[in-house]
């Protein structure tokens, strides 16, 4: 198959179907320790492990920053996010699912916190 002429060739792809560039690209950045994790982390295909550890990321942050609201916004929208990609949610379905989410919080919050959530109760 010939090429176009001035165009490069396209790297070659490892058996997980990544390019080879993109892992090298990143690897300049990374310490010794994520460099020994990297092959294994190519080969994980989902996001049922990242929602995981999002869930739990955002608990502990939680539990120790309970006042920070900020916080535990950014954390649900990011949770959010993470679930509308593995769900192949529409973006209306995402904005629901959010506005949902941060009801639900305001509604447990602001009893718990009224100096935190003002008038939401």
């Amino acid at each position: 198959m010939a090429e176009a002429k001035g165009r490069r060739p396209l790297p070659s792809k490892r058996s997980s179907g990544r390019p080879r560039r993109a892992t090298s690209f990143y690897r300049q950045v990374l310490s010794e320790a994520e460099r020994l994790a990297l092959p294994e982390a190519e080969e994980i295909q989902g996001l049922d492990q990242e929602i995981a550890l999002l869930r739990v990321k955002l608990r502990t942050a939680l539990e120790e920053n309970p006042q920070d609201v900020k916080l535990m916004f950014k954390g649900l929208e990011l949770l959010v996010k993470a679930l509308a990609a593995r769900y192949r949610l529409s973006q209306r379905a995402e904005d629901e699912l959010s506005e949902r989410v941060e009801a639900v919080l305001r509604d447990l919050g602001a009893p718990l916190y009224p100096e935190v959530f003002g008038d939401a109760a």
